[in-house]
């Protein structure tokens, strides 16, 4: 049984986007209810974000969620008060949260690991306040009312977006389309320089490498990664709460990418569903569901630390390596 688990691991590996992306095709028939589904795409996809500066680089960043927040926000804005259509919004999603991810990572890269942390906290609450006292364009502490997107109009065709299974595939391809960048991007050469200087900075910059330049290009495709991923949400739920961006928002972020396993392709999609799956689930036992959830949280870190997804990949590399080894 091990042996057939394993081999159709190592074959999801070796076409990870396919793999990812036909598991996403029949995820919504595994969940109790559509709307978990949604929501674990969409905080799938803000997790596999953060994962590309966290995991594949190495740079901790404790305020990822101004870009979930400035993507939603901006989105919101784009429908609510300047009523364009749902494709600009989302555009506009993603140029707006790379801009602020340019500036933060412009100013955080001259920092290194726990003052890394700190300064993209502080300036992540920054972003927090700023949207917060700008109650007129994006109704303060109450949120962002009335993104109200009814239906996806394209050549032919007119999706129900209320559906929440049609909203679920129309997220997906959005999803489908950040893997394959994704996956683009990591298998580039590109890809190998920021594995380099998650391994040894100094090392990579010995090699000839602009460390500083290349830190910087993926702190602003995690940034808009994790746009999309606001954009979407905004759409989703019609609404933009402030909590969007608080660091709380950031905290989920690190912790999906630690339960699934960081620097894996698919270990945030893992620790988004977990992660979300036990919050729905403790909630309807408990209100002291935060509780529960960071005991689990520090039984999987303490006995699975490469998570769940990044475990199941470290046992098929032994496993690989004794039938090798038996050969």
């Amino acid at each position: 049984m091990n042996k057939y688990l394993f081999q159709f691991i190592a074959l999801a590996r070796q076409h990870r986007v396919a793999a990812a992306l036909l598991f996403l095709l029949v995820f919504p028939f595994l969940m109790p209810y559509d709307a978990l589904s949604v929501n674990i795409l969409i905080f799938g996809l803000y997790a596999v974000g953060f994962n590309l500066l966290f995991g594949y680089t190495g740079m901790l960043s404790f305020g990822h969620a101004a870009f979930l927040g400035v993507g939603s926000y901006l989105a919101g804005i784009a429908v609510v008060h300047a009523g364009w259509p749902w494709w600009a919004a989302i555009l506009a999603g993603i140029a707006s949260s790379s801009l602020v991810g340019l500036v933060i990572g412009f100013l955080a890269i001259r920092t290194r690991g726990i003052y890394f942390s700190m300064v993209t906290l502080a300036l992540g609450q920054i972003v927090y306040y700023v949207f917060y006292k700008a109650d007129h364009w994006t109704g303060g502490e109450n949120g962002l009312r009335g993104v109200k997107v009814e239906f996806i109009d394209l050549p032919g065709i007119s999706i129900n977006f209320l559906d929440p299974l049609n909203k679920y595939y129309v997220i997906y391809v959005f999803v489908a389309l950040a893997l394959w960048f994704l996956s683009r991007v990591l298998s580039s050469p590109f890809g190998a320089v920021i594995e380099a200087i998650r391994e040894n900075e100094k090392r990579a910059a010995a090699c000839g490498y602009d460390v500083a330049r290349a830190k910087l290009l993926v702190f602003v495709l995690s940034a808009g990664i994790c746009g999309l991923a606001g954009t979407l949400r905004a759409l989703h739920l019609s609404v933009v709460p402030i909590d969007s961006l608080h660091y709380l928002q950031s905290g989920q972020a690190v912790m999906m990418c630690l339960l699934g396993g960081m620097g894996t392709f698919f270990g945030p999609f893992v620790g988004a569903a977990v992660f979300l799956y036990l919050e729905d689930v403790v909630t309807n036992l408990t209100r002291y569901w935060m509780g529960v959830v960071g005991i689990v949280f520090m039984v999987f870190v303490l006995f699975f630390p490469k998570g769940l997804w990044g475990t199941l990949l470290h046992q098929l590399e032994r496993w690989q390596g004794r039938q090798g080894g038996a050969a």
